[in-house]
């Protein structure tokens, strides 16, 4: 079978629900998966670390987003064999990667703190276009 090059552009998208990139989207724009990244940038930290580090995460969702990033190949857990037992992890070559977009992630959200907070603000008191109408018509 012959396919286009749109096709298979198609095909590979990740606005397709079968494609394996959203797979991948999904995991790195996770918001405990950029905190865990975050967390990890500078070097290798216990889970008890990470726990302090990430406010608000549950140990059970640390525990859930560690084991597949580490499935992923985006973190490296390594078990340290004293008593008591030490495991530490680590983000990957492939990890550290992910450092410089979700980088320019926080830089966005810091700089575009002050809009978003406004139009939030703007929102919630009823400031809005009236039901039905589109951005068009502002």
């Amino acid at each position: 079978m012959v396919t286009t090059q749109a096709e298979s552009m198609l095909r590979d998208s990740p606005y397709r629900a079968d494609c394996p990139t959203r797979r991948i989207l999904d995991r790195i724009g996770d918001r405990w998966t950029v905190l865990i990244v975050g967390a990890l940038w500078d070097g290798s930290a216990r889970f008890s670390e990470l726990r302090r580090r990430i406010e608000g995460i549950s140990q059970k969702m640390l525990t859930q987003t560690l084991r597949g990033l580490e499935r992923d190949g985006l973190v490296r857990r390594t078990v340290h064999p004293e008593v008591p037992v030490r495991v530490e992890y680590a983000l990957t070559e492939a990890g550290r990667t992910l450092r410089g977009p979700l980088r320019a992630l926080e830089e966005w959200s810091i700089a575009h703190l002050g809009d978003i907070s406004a139009s939030q603000e703007a929102y919630d008191r009823g400031d809005r276009p009236p039901p039905g109408s589109t951005d068009r018509d502002t």
